[in-house]
Order: C-alpha cells, then structure tokens, then sequence
C-alpha cells in the first residue's frame, strides 16, 4: 500500500519492542499488574488500531519526527488482527493469574514476548503472518 490510509510499518516495530520489554518484566517479575496493563494496551489495538495505543502515540510524538517518511505503509487490518492475538494470550494469563496459577499466567506472557521479540527484532509479525490464512479459510467457508 503505497498511498491513502495505513499504518507507518516502522511504528509497530517500536511497540513491539516497548510490548517486549513489558512482557520481559512480566516474566522476570510475575507481575500480573504489569501483564494487565499490557493486556489492555493489546484491547485499546485491538478496537481502534494499533495507533490508537499509548505506544503508537509515542511512536508519533518522539520517534516518527525523527524518520524520514515511510517508504511504504501496511494495510491497518493484519496487525489488528495481531492486536487481537496479543490480547487473548495476555488476557488469559490475566485470567490464569486470578484463578492463581501463576506459572501459566508467566507463560503466556512468554508465548508473547517471543511474538513481540519476533517483530521488534525481525519485522516478523506471526499475526500478521497469520491474518491472510485466516481470511483464506474464512473465504472458502463463506463465513
């Protein structure tokens, strides 16, 4: 997508690499505090885009005035998708937290550090990745 709406590709790297950090705290800390709020960092992506989120906002204040203009922009729906991912794995740690099995709740919030890793450090999106094999399968069901 060369022009019209869409998302500067490099803003979800650098809330991959923020969602990386929170997740890697989550895990070295078992702080369900922290999961939480990254869970609902994933909601707020979730619902409106990935700009809409704190960490697309500070991509825009600092980090964007600083870049060129993108070469390209992506297409808003496949990391929405990804939003969605992020929040069902961090919203059931949050969830396995509250029912006090606090070692799956830590694992979930690895499962998405490695996802989030993936794409700050690689540009790898598994969600991203997974968006058109999802629409594919939709597609050919008719839903």
């Amino acid at each position: 997508m060369s022009s019209g709406v869409g998302v500067d590709p490099r803003g979800p790297r650098v809330a991959a690499a923020l969602t990386s950090a929170v997740l890697a705290l989550v895990v070295l800390t078992g702080s369900v505090w922290l999961l939480l709020a990254q869970a609902a960092v994933f909601a707020i992506g979730a619902v409106a885009g990935p700009q809409a989120t704190p960490y697309g906002w500070l991509y825009r204040r600092l980090v964007r005035p600083r870049l060129g203009p993108p070469t390209e922009l992506e297409h808003p729906a496949p990391l929405i998708f990804a939003q969605r991912i992020g929040l069902a794995v961090t919203g059931l740690g949050v969830v396995l937290a509250a029912l006090g099995v606090s070692g799956a709740a830590v694992g979930a919030a690895a499962l998405a550090f490695v996802a989030a890793f993936l794409n700050a450090a690689f540009g790898l999106c598994l969600g991203c990745e997974l968006y058109p094999v999802i629409a594919r399968l939709r597609s050919a069901r008719g839903i």
